[in-house]
């Protein structure tokens, strides 16, 4: 049997490739080693059907950046359609076939960009390198997947990856564990399987790597855990009510930076959290990349919601600029509320051990939002992820709690010596040791 080709199909697909193109399947997973020809098999697949009237294409990255590199999708689909009668639309990333058909490159580099597709309507969509993606995103997109009736176009949903990024997990489950039985094929390819490619040239490459990174990429090892990881997502039971009585604070992260096309910068994340019993119940996190006049927006706005008895601490950098922002927003951000800073000691993985713990032993757990899923991707990652302004806000937030009830326990202690020196007679110390 042979794949479905169209003249904009300039390379002769491998054997993996054709298997790949051949599959009837809605959902199909592709490769998961370095150099097995995954760019090529969705860039092929997406043309499959782009001389069908209104059929419509799409390809993404999770960001711009990794759409528009050298060698990278953008560029294989210039290669291979300049000087064919296929036009490109440079505003809408878009190319625009004789017959009507369209085949768009995009990304989605926030949870909400999934949402710039919400009218948009395909009957393909190829996510490249999706376990760079959450699974959020990948699911939402199966809302896109619609055609006319009568149409005989087949509606698709493809995907490869190297077992590298932020949804190695979900993706594992999917198409490694759940595959084949739940409808959703994997076709594994290596190096070996792609005869376009300088294999002996790459294989020096990647031998320069890491081990645990080089089984992963040069042969799609999906086993392999990250050596030095502190946190794992089932330490974290979600939970769909939390105690009535807590003692609860708010902890903030602030990074007030805008984020600007080909840059991933830090979020501002202001953690709720609340203790009882020893217990700590993560109830909600605020995530924003803003000005800063927005992040003071962002932080009242939230007092104002959690309540005066939910006492604030903003993480506080070192010297006069950190105690200058501690003291504008308590006299001018956060009038009438308890705020306080909280100066930033020791390395963040240092500060993180005490979670690290109280989550290991089962001691943290999260109350459902919608939230959750952002966390937990990137707690998993830590330290070693892009991102840890989440994981530094629970980490000041339970330091907070936990010193409070240290403190409550010496005031306790301090007032039953003092009790016990009274009846004896003896007269009590004036300062604390």
């Amino acid at each position: 049997m042979l794949p479905r080709l169209t003249k904009y199909i300039t390379h002769k697909p491998t054997a993996k490739q054709a298997a790949f193109l051949l599959l009837p399947q809605i959902e199909a997973f592709y490769g998961g080693a370095g150099g097995g020809g995954k760019s090529d098999a969705l860039l092929m697949a997406a043309l499959q059907y782009v001389d069908v009237p209104g059929y419509a294409a799409l390809l993404l990255r999770r960001t711009y950046t990794n759409l528009s590199l050298p060698g990278a999708l953008m560029d294989r689909a210039e290669e291979w359609l300049t000087g064919s009668d296929a036009r490109w639309d440079n505003e809408t990333h878009t190319w625009r076939f004789p017959s009507g058909a369209t085949l768009t490159f995009g990304y989605l580099e926030n949870e909400k960009d999934k949402y710039r597709y919400q009218s948009a309507e395909f009957q393909f969509v190829g996510f490249d390198e999706v376990a760079e993606f959450m699974l959020t995103q990948y699911l939402f997109l199966f809302s896109r997947l619609r055609r006319l009736a009568g149409v005989t176009v087949p509606l698709r949903m493809r995907s490869a990856s190297n077992p590298i990024g932020q949804g190695v997990g979900w993706v594992k489950q999917r198409f490694l564990v759940e595959g084949q039985a739940a409808g959703r094929p994997f076709i594994p390819a290596q190096l070996e399987d792609n005869p376009h490619v300088d294999q002996a040239a790459y294989d020096q490459s990647l031998a320069r790597l890491d081990p645990v990174t080089r089984a992963r990429i040069r042969y799609g090892d999906w086993t392999l855990s990250d050596a030095g990881r502190m946190f794992k997502r089932e330490w974290f039971p979600i939970v769909e009510q939390a105690p009535f009585v807590l003692k609860k604070v708010r902890f903030w992260d602030l990074a007030a930076t805008l984020p600007k096309p080909g840059q991933d910068p830090d979020w501002t994340c202001g953690a709720l959290l609340g203790e009882a019993e020893g217990r700590y119940w993560l109830l909600d996190m605020r995530r924003a990349r803003t000005t800063p006049g927005g992040v003071e927006a962002l932080v009242r706005q939230t007092a104002q919601l959690d309540g005066r008895e939910v006492s604030i601490y903003i993480e506080q950098e070192g010297g006069a600029s950190g105690k200058s922002l501690i003291d504008h927003y308590q006299r001018e951000v956060l009038i009438g509320f308890a705020c306080d800073g909280a100066p930033a000691s020791g390395d963040k993985v240092v500060r993180a051990n005490p979670l690290a713990s109280a989550a290991q032993a089962g001691n943290v757990l999260l109350l459902q939002g919608t939230w959750i899923s952002a966390f937990l991707d990137e707690i998993e990652l830590f330290p070693d992820g892009q991102h840890d302004d989440q994981v530094d806000a629970v980490s000041g937030a339970l330091g907070v709690l936990a010193g409070e009830k240290q403190g409550q326990a010496f005031a306790y202690q301090y007032t039953a010596e003092k009790k016990q020196q009274e009846i004896r007679g003896r007269i009590w110390p004036t300062t604390r040791r």
